[in-house]
């Protein structure tokens, strides 16, 4: 099957620290392995992913108004700043485009400031 769908996966804070970050919450998966899954099942479905992670809200805010221009979608685990970043959704609403917020863990069976997501307001 081939597609020109381009799909943007954009990770927040501390996702780099997957496999040792907490690994009763998070598991022992890397980042790594964690980006080489989400290329294989693109390439299995004829999907252009691009994985980017960073820990800088300005650069996640500026990866996003670039997929805007770039993606026909994003998928994005803003870690921490799905909880604080007004910015970061003000960053999405502006582009436009379809997003899918993602967590590796269940917001709802975790501390209560979790369950609050700016990205999805």
């Amino acid at each position: 099957m081939v597609s020109d769908m381009r799909i943007w996966v954009i990770n927040g804070p501390n996702i780099n620290r997957l496999g040792t970050r907490e690994p009763e919450l998070y598991g022992t998966k890397t980042y790594g392995e964690l980006v080489q899954y989400l290329e294989t099942a693109a390439l299995r479905l004829g999907i252009e992913v691009t994985c980017l992670q960073s820990n800088h809200e300005g650069v996640l805010i500026d990866w996003v108004q670039e997929a805007g221009d770039k993606a026909d979608g994003l998928i994005i685990n803003g870690g921490g700043y799905t909880h604080t970043s007004i910015a970061l959704m003000d960053a999405v609403k502006s582009v436009g485009k379809p997003m899918v917020e993602v967590h590796l863990t269940d917001p709802f069976q975790r501390e209560a400031f979790r369950t609050t997501s700016y990205l999805s307001l």
